[in-house]
């Protein structure tokens, strides 16, 4: 072999070592030259946001009609609008609650958190979250047909105590409501004997000093309460006694709740005769902390929520004159207060719920 033709492959693949390493640099540099001087850069895609398990909702059935109404009431609009299934487990309060701590119960529609001492404390401590109002305009205590009071021209009632204002006022007129079984005395209907408050309207009767005028007489049981009262109105006749709201009976009947002196801690005890109205209550809306921040839309959707006594007594109502079932007096209402509600949830979900209603 000769030394120029051995120069001559020398040559040759010194050439192609450099063909070989300036297509390398070149691939190397490729992502980097694809933007032109002058262009934005290319947005890299957002990463989607996985969807929200649909949980089963649970909400706890404590056993009146006003919670049974707003357990199917929020129940539907949540199916219909945003594709929750919903249960209900019925129970005390106080095991609702349990409940809702420990993640058994989802929700309970109207926490009375008066009358449960340990919610102040769970509330406190985050083992259950209060998401809002449900309303807070109740009210308990004695009442009478306004035709007591005012009279009924359109029933022909002339009013035959248009004094009476206050609940000691009812001493002026015990021969207007005479116990049928004691002649002489008056008759104030109390709730049933195994109520709390029971007790507490027969303190507030002595500490008035009506004991000593009036029977002030249990009735065996809420229905007997209710017959007793419906009773008397339908005859347009003169009647007192315990009732509270909201109930059917105040969405039906137009009643009165008599005076007292305004709440006071310092005279809500048996010492000094519970002597003021029943404490003002804000009945709220409670939900297990993990589901509350697992799911936001049902968070936003009841802390949204917000009704009143006045219109739950009208849902319970309808369901009481229309022999209704629950669900279907929910529907009922859904429809009726349409413009109360659609502000709860999004414009979409309103369109769904509607559209389940047709």
């Amino acid at each position: 072999m000769t030394i120029r033709h051995s120069k001559g492959i020398f040559l040759f693949f010194v050439l192609v070592l450099m063909v070989f390493m300036i297509t390398a640099c070149t691939q190397e540099a490729a992502p980097e030259a694809s933007q032109t001087e002058g262009e934005e850069p290319v947005a890299e895609e957002p990463e989607q946001e996985e969807p929200e398990e649909l949980e089963t909702i649970i909400f706890g059935d404590a056993g009146w009609d006003s919670l049974r109404l707003h357990n199917e009431i929020a129940g539907f609009i949540l199916n219909h609008g945003y594709g929750y299934e919903y249960d209900v487990i019925p129970g005390s309060t106080p095991n609702i609650l349990e409940g809702i701590v420990k993640g058994d119960v989802t929700v309970l529609m109207e926490m009375w958190q008066d009358n449960i001492p340990i919610y102040p404390e769970y509330r406190e401590e985050g083992k259950v979250i209060e998401l809002g109002t449900n309303f807070d305009d109740n009210a308990q205590g004695l009442y009478v047909p306004r035709y007591v009071i005012e009279g009924d021209p359109e029933r022909g009632i002339e009013a035959s105590a248009p004094d009476l204002k206050h609940v000691e006022d009812l001493k002026n007129y015990a021969d207007l409501f005479p116990d049928p079984e004691d002649p002489g005395m008056g008759l104030i209907v109390n709730g049933p004997p195994s109520w709390a408050v029971t007790t507490i309207m027969e303190v507030k009767g002595a500490h008035y000093g009506l004991d000593e005028m009036y029977n002030i007489s249990g009735s065996g049981t809420e229905a007997a309460l209710a017959a007793s009262l419906t009773a008397a109105y339908e005859r347009g006749e003169p009647w007192v006694g315990y009732y509270w709201e909201p109930t059917w009976i105040t969405g039906k009947y137009d009643l009165v709740l008599l005076e007292e002196a305004p709440y006071d801690d310092d005279l809500w005890n048996e010492e000094s005769g519970y002597a003021c109205e029943f404490k003002p209550s804000d009945i709220t809306i409670a939900i297990n902390p993990e589901f509350s921040e697992k799911h936001p839309v049902v968070t936003e959707f009841l802390t949204n929520y917000e009704t009143s006594s006045a219109l739950t007594a009208v849902g319970l109502a309808y369901m009481q004159d229309n022999e209704a079932e629950i669900d279907e007096a929910a529907q009922w209402f859904i429809k009726e207060y349409e413009d109360l509600w659609k502000d709860w949830v999004t414009t979409e979900a309103h369109e769904k719920v509607m559209a389940a209603l047709q």
